[in-house]
């Protein structure tokens, strides 16, 4: 049985992926002329990418997610593209949009959403889907749905209150006021804010401190705490000791152990 693979050559029309080096792959949203607006065929191959990952994991060990410019991230759906859609084709649009920010959220390796710009509306959730948020000085956030007439509905009323907590989540939401990086890193949405021209590098730096980790290890640990968090203290600590289990037979960990004796850095081989 054949493995689906990433094929970086692959042309796709709303995406540009990369990998600048081994174990790392960027995925780019590549719209930049309306704003990287989520259009259907972005929808499409953001869900085909992310769920060749959760298929076979082990191509990659890390993903960034990012935005093409330096001043947009995503300013949400693509409402030129939804003008005078019927119901029905809202509707269906919608769908595929909940399946695209499922397919983030249940990538098993770790994700960083590197926000070089406004991430507005389901640009936000496409963040906020990924495992924590990085941001340029200069980004901004903000779910402004109610201000047309809908509400945030790729996952960010169940997202942000989980990150930001449920009032402070309230009020983003109901207002649809914006808010800027250092708002957004007070609030706990944010893991680190940037200057605009250090985000990239300050970004890879980070991705390189995952990668010298045992890959296993790092999707076990991230399959525990998310799945934990669904569940009560005492079955998550159970489900945590079946995480960890996994591990005990994988050639990483043994050569964590021989690495740590040798006084000598580990070569992990996600085996």
């Amino acid at each position: 049985m054949s493995v689906a693979t990433i094929n970086l050559a692959t042309p796709y029309q709303t995406l540009a992926l990369s990998s600048p080096f081994e174990g790392l792959l960027v995925v780019q949203l590549n719209r930049p002329k309306v704003a990287n607006a989520l259009n259907t065929t972005m929808g499409e191959e953001l869900i085909q990418v992310f769920g060749t990952l959760e298929a076979s994991p082990e191509q990659f060990r890390c993903v960034v997610l990012t935005g093409a410019g330096e001043t947009i991230f995503c300013g949400g759906a693509d409402l030129k593209e939804r003008d005078g859609m019927t119901d029905a084709q809202f509707n269906t649009q919608h769908y595929l949009f909940e399946r695209m920010a499922r397919a983030i959220y249940d990538c098993p390796v770790p994700t960083i959403a590197c926000v070089n710009g406004a991430a507005i509306a389901g640009g936000l959730e496409l963040a906020l889907s990924c495992d924590f948020i990085v941001a340029s000085d200069n980004a901004r956030f903000g779910f402004a749905e109610v201000k047309r007439g809908i509400m945030p509905g790729g996952g960010g009323t169940q997202q942000l209150p989980r990150a930001i907590g449920v009032r402070r989540a309230k009020e983003v939401i109901f207002t649809g006021d914006p808010f800027d990086a250092q708002e957004a890193l007070s609030f706990g949405l944010l893991n680190h804010v940037y200057p605009k021209a250090a985000l990239y590098d300050e970004t890879m730096k980070l991705v390189q401190r995952i990668l010298a980790n045992a890959p296993i290890a790092v999707r076990q640990a991230k399959k525990s705490i998310t799945f934990g968090l669904q569940m009560d203290m005492r079955t998550g600590m159970f489900f945590e000791v079946e995480a960890y289990s996994r591990l005990v037979a994988t050639e990483d960990r043994m050569e964590g152990i021989r690495a740590f004796n040798e006084k000598r850095p580990p070569k992990f081989t996600g085996k």
